[in-house]
């Protein structure tokens, strides 16, 4: 499995119910694309403090089963649109280890916000512990009751260890200053 996501910055007086238009009206394009496992549209406002964030954002994030699967949306129609409204983005990626849901909910699609944090793996860390760890804290994450979905994964060009969370609610407490908070306007994925 593949995460990917993109992140486009916004200016500062950028008018952000028109991301919140576009995700109402092309959300459900994605909804079935083969081999996605979801995507969780995202964006966040610098005018919401609750949110914490300096810049505003639009930044999907993505959960693919295959390379083949996000290559066939790369080179899709849609993301040729994409390209068009917002310009050429940086596509981040990172080799999944673990996808949770949480047992007690009805899964992603009463998600309403969501987290990304970013951490470093410093050089000559094992992996393989790395790895059970981060399978470990996925698990766990999905057991507190505000969490709907858990991805952690990693990319070894920067190094770089990615975890991700769907939340029902707006996560308790102090902000970690490796998370992104973002609001959730849909959540692409099969349908039953």
């Amino acid at each position: 499995m593949l995460a990917m996501q993109y992140s486009f910055v916004l200016p500062a007086d950028y008018e952000m119910a028109i991301i919140r238009r576009r995700i109402a009206d092309k959300g459900h394009l994605l909804d079935n694309f083969p081999g996605l496992i979801f995507k969780a549209y995202l964006s966040s406002d610098r005018n919401q403090p609750r949110l914490g964030t300096q810049d505003n954002l639009y930044a999907p994030f993505y959960v693919w089963q295959d390379a083949q699967a996000m290559n066939q949306f790369l080179c899709s129609a849609g993301f040729v649109a994409l390209t068009q409204a917002f310009g050429w983005p940086v596509i981040k990626t990172w080799s999944v280890w673990s996808v949770e849901q949480a047992e007690q909910t009805e899964g992603s699609g009463t998600a309403r916000y969501a987290t990304r944090e970013l951490m470093t793996i410093p050089p000559h860390t094992s992996l393989a512990e790395l790895r059970l760890q981060e399978v470990a804290w996925a698990e766990q994450a999905v057991s507190d009751p505000g969490v709907l979905n858990a991805v952690a994964g990693f990319e070894p060009t920067t190094w770089t260890l990615v975890r991700f969370r769907l939340w029902r609610d707006l996560p308790p407490g102090p902000s970690s200053p490796l998370a992104q908070h973002y609001e959730v306007g849909h959540i692409s994925r099969p349908q039953p």
